[in-house]
């Protein structure tokens, strides 16, 4: 992912096996993960059993905090796909009732944001 692309808030992709490797500590037993994103400093990683969101604070980036949010508490979801002007594209999931997203995160071209709603299909519906 490149600079001017982080800097516009969209995200890249990161390896599964990077991320299981980095986070062990954070997974449960049989917990893997399929799909990870990092946005500049932050992550999001997609497991078999729940969402991660990690937001990395401060100068240095020492401080996290690890949102975890069960598939099950997401009542829907949407995607935006990229177009010839707009060259990201959109994520916004929907926390239990609220009526605005809980989560909105755009996407660099790197990603395939259908492989995306699709692990969000699967858990989710």
């Amino acid at each position: 992912m490149g600079l001017f692309s982080g800097l516009l808030g969209n995200a890249g992709v990161v390896e599964p096996e990077e991320l299981n490797e980095e986070y062990s500590n954070l997974l449960c037993d049989n917990e893997s993960v399929e799909l990870g994103f990092k946005l500049i400093r932050d992550l999001f990683i997609f497991t078999n059993k729940r969402l991660i969101l990690i937001n990395k604070q401060g100068v240095t980036g020492k401080k996290r905090e690890y949102l975890s949010i069960g598939y099950k508490s997401i009542s829907r979801f949407s995607i935006e796909t990229s177009g010839h002007f707009d060259l990201d594209a959109e994520l916004k999931i929907w926390i239990s009732s609220e009526d605005e997203p809980s989560i909105v995160k755009k996407f660099n071209s790197s990603v395939n944001i259908y492989d995306l709603q699709k692990v969000l299909a699967q858990h989710v519906l």
